[in-house]
Parts: structure tokens; C-alpha cells; sequence
């Protein structure tokens, strides 16, 4: 394999929405979801109001990567061997051992053994206030004193469901959907002129675009209709909506079939295959190859999907797909990558005066309490010298990625033909981010030679 990528060599260019082509302001998403679901837990489930008062030091606990344990509440930071940190609300990375269950697995198989029922993994942004509230809960029932068991993940998974499930947007259902509703520009981000641009020189150079996301029909086009215009169907070869991944990449056709939409309503029948383009619903990943071959007169067309999941996007995608794939890692600006002007434009829709100082802390930058999303830092009993290790998802994104980058934006002025270096585990831990690595991955390279 060469150790040089180009989106010029691809046939096939797919695009996750959610976070991907579309960007969210992070901070009054986070601050909806979190709110979204307590909500739900203090008006239906009888929780405490207190969940709803939180400062900007506990959104510091808001962090992606963290596993929780569903039978004692304990939350974690996998390192890339297995180890992992124990942290609670009150109490600031404790070492909590090896983890047996995990080693005995092959590592392929982590994201399967997280679907599990003993662990839930958080990440990506619409889930990751959930973090936070796991936390909040458990800390809760600890001061009470009460047994702390799975029981509590059941009250969460309802939350969830209540503002998620694919009829509450055309319900107002929840809290979350309505809210996106009545003021999108508030939480997503418009796609810069470079990036509409991008998309339509693909299409312009032949690429067969695809649009695969999780989101139902109707809030895929609420998003798109807000940050790339009204014109954007015209973007896209192939939209597939409600794909449930990773199950669109790892179930057969007789398990999800795809299915035509009217009105934004699933047909009942299952599609026995695809013999077209156009927009569909849920489907598999074998039928979309056989119809990307007839589309590209090619027995094995080349394709590369970006993503921001590792659980949804990458590992699916790359194991079962055989895609290349570019992971989206906003947590690389948080860690002195270069914004693009695009970024800082958009970001600058800053949150009302009467907001500031309730959330000041930005998702995607490193925590005061976690540490970097790539490195793990931490001193082992009777041990002066830190510990520096890869982090689990930093070890994920370089196995199961072609490269990272921090945004689309941030390549959307390149040249198709620009060559980026791969991931490649007989190159450096740097090797594969583009413009540059974070800032904790260089400084762990450099203490490393000295």
C-alpha cells in the first residue's frame, strides 16, 4: 500500500453528516443534549432538579472516549494496552488496574464487546452530555447512599430514546429536536463557500458523492437545508438516511434492507437491491457496492468515507467495507492545530452576553480532569516518572483510519490530487494528521528521543 493518499485516486467520496460535513456549536449542543435529557429524568423519572445545575468546572468532566461500567457507574479512559483511569465528579484520576476483559479479546472485536451490555462508549458529541449525566447520577446516589446498579442506565437509555427516536422530530417530541427547530443557526454551523465548492469539484472531476448518516429524513433535511442551501440534493449521487450504523456495514441484505421513503415515511417492504441512485432509507453495505460498481464501471471501486465515529464510521467502514476512511478529530483543534478561517468565522456566533460563564469550557479542547483525548498521562504507585501512553482512541484512529483531520474545512482548498500521509503503523505516532499532529502526540514524540 502506499503511504501517500489522494482523494484523486478514489472513485467513490462518502460523507457522514452529523459533525462531519456538518458542524455543530459544540457548546450550546452540549448544553441542549445535557439539558434535553435531565429533563427528562426529573419531570418523568422523578430525579432530582439539582441534575439541572451544573458549573463550567463539572462540564470539564464532559469528555469523549470515556467508557462507563454499567453494573457500579465507574467511568474510564482506556489506554491503548487495556489499562484504564477510574474518575468520579470528586475525585481525580485514580488507577483502577488492568482491564482482564478486555486484554482477552482480540482488539478488533473491542467495539463489539462495548455493545455489550456491562459497558456503553462515548464517542461522539450527541451522546457525550450522557457522560457527564452518568456521572451526575451516580455521584447523586452515592450521596444518598443508595446501591448504585444498572438500574440507572435504563432511566439514561429512555432519556435518549424519548429525544432521539426517529418520529420526535416530526412530533416535537423531547426537548432536542424542537429546540434545533426554532433556531437552527443556532447550534449548526453553515458550511463555508470553500466546502460547497469542494463538494462540487468532486462531482465536477466524475466522483460518485454519497451522503450515509444515522439522522432520520426529515432532520437530515432541516441540517442540510441550513448549511449547504436549498440546492443540496443536487450535491449527491446517493443519500442514505437512517442507516443505524454500524449495522449498515455488518448485517447482511436480509437484515437491513433498504427502504424507499414517501413523505419522509419508511415503505414496509424492503428493497430486494439497488438498481439506482437517489435517496433511501436504512440499507447495507453489500447492496450500495454492487450499485457503486454498475454506477462506476468498476469491478472494485475505491472509496473513502469520512466520519467522526469510531464505532460507526471508522472500524465499520474499514473492517467490513474495505474503505479507505478520514476520521474528523475536532479535539485536534483543541490541541493547538490551526483553525481554519472558515472555523473562526463561523464559530464566532458567540452564545447570548445573559449564557457566558456557563459553559466555558469547550468540548473539544483537553479536560482539566481527563487530560489529552490522545495521550494518557498518569504516575503508577511508587513510581516518580510519569507514564505517557497512547490513548485508545488515538490507537483506534491509527489502526482503523487512513488519516485525521480536524475538519473538512481544513482540506477543502487542496487539490484533489493532493497527497496526504497515511497512517501506517511503521511510521511515527504523528504520521497520518493533517495540517499537523496535537499538540500532546508531539510532545509524547519529543520526550520519547530525548
Amino acid at each position: 500500500m502506499s503511504e501517500y493518499f489522494s482523494l484523486s485516486d478514489c472513485d467513490v467520496i462518502g460523507f457522514d453528516l452529523d459533525h462531519t460535513l456538518c458542524r455543530y456549536h459544540l457548546k450550546e449542543t452540549s448544553r441542549l443534549i445535557y439539558d434535553s435529557f435531565t429533563r427528562y429524568l426529573v419531570e418523568h423519572r422523578d430525579y432530582d432538579k439539582d441534575l439541572l445545575a451544573l458549573t463550567p468546572a463539572t462540564w470539564d468532566f464532559c469528555f469523549k472516549g470515556l467508557v462507563v461500567d454499567l453494573e457500579d457507574g465507574n467511568l474510564v479512559k482506556l489506554a491503548e494496552d487495556g489499562t484504564k483511569t477510574l474518575i468520579f465528579l470528586h475525585i481525580l484520576f485514580v488507577i483502577y488496574g488492568l482491564m482482564i476483559d478486555l486484554i482477552a479479546y482480540d482488539k478488533c472485536h473491542f467495539f463489539f464487546l462495548f455493545s455489550a451490555a456491562q459497558y456503553y462508549f462515548y464517542d461522539n458529541y450527541f451522546d457525550l452530555p450522557g457522560a457527564l449525566l452518568c456521572g451526575s447520577v451516580v455521584d447523586m446516589l452515592r450521596k444518598r447512599g443508595s446501591e448504585v446498579n444498572s438500574d440507572f442506565w435504563k432511566d439514561i437509555v429512555a432519556a435518549i430514546d424519548h429525544n432521539y427516536n426517529t418520529s420526535a422530530f416530526k412530533e416535537d417530541a423531547g426537548w432536542y429536536f424542537p429546540s434545533v427547530k426554532r433556531d437552527p443557526g443556532r447550534y449548526l454551523q453553515p458550511c463555508s463557500d470553500s466546502v460547497k465548492a469542494w463538494l462540487r469539484s468532486m462531482k465536477s472531476a466524475g466522483k460518485v458523492l454519497l451522503l450515509i448518516t444515522s439522522s432520520h429524513s426529515d432532520y437530515c433535511r432541516l441540517i442540510c437545508d441550513h448549511i449547504l442551501g436549498k440546492d443540496w440534493e443536487e450535491l449527491f449521487d446517493v443519500i442514505i438516511t437512517n442507516a443505524l450504523k454500524p449495522g449498515f456495514f455488518s448485517l447482511v441484505p436480509q437484515q437491513r434492507p433498504f427502504k424507499t421513503l414517501v413523505n419522509d415515511v419508511e415503505e414496509s417492504e424492503g428493497l430486494p437491491s439497488l438498481d439506482k441512485p437517489g435517496w433511501y432509507s436504512q440499507g447495507n453495505w453489500p447492496h450500495l457496492h454492487e450499485l457503486l460498481k454498475t454506477m462506476t464501471g468498476k469491478p472494485e471501486p475505491k472509496v473513502v468515507y469520512f466520519g467522526d465515529s469510531m464505532r460507526s464510521d471508522m472500524f465499520p467502514a474499514s473492517t467490513f467495507g474495505k474503505w479507505e476512511t478520514v476520521m474528523i478529530v475536532e479535539e485536534m483543534e483543541g490541541e493547538g492545530v490551526q483553525w481554519s478561517d472558515a472555523a473562526k468565522t463561523n464559530e464566532a456566533h458567540v452564545e447570548p452576553q445573559e449564557k457566558k460563564g456557563k459553559f466555558e469550557v469547550t468540548p473539544s479542547a483537553p479536560s482539566e480532569q481527563w487530560g489529552s483525548y490522545f495521550v494518557d498521562a498518569h504516575k503508577t504507585d511508587g513510581d516518580d516518572e510519569e507514564s505517557q501512553k497512547l490513548t485508545w482512541c488515538c490507537h483506534s484512529i491509527h489502526k482503523y483510519s487512513t488519516m485525521a483531520i480536524p475538519s473538512v474545512e481544513s482540506i477543502a482548498d487542496l487539490p484533489l490530487d493532493y497527497k496526504f500521509p497515511r497512517f501506517s503503523p511503521n511510521k511515527p505516532c504523528t504520521t497520518g494528521y493533517y495540517p499537523r499532529p496535537p499538540d500532546s502526540l508531539l510532545r509524547k514524540c519529543q520526550s520519547q528521543l530525548s
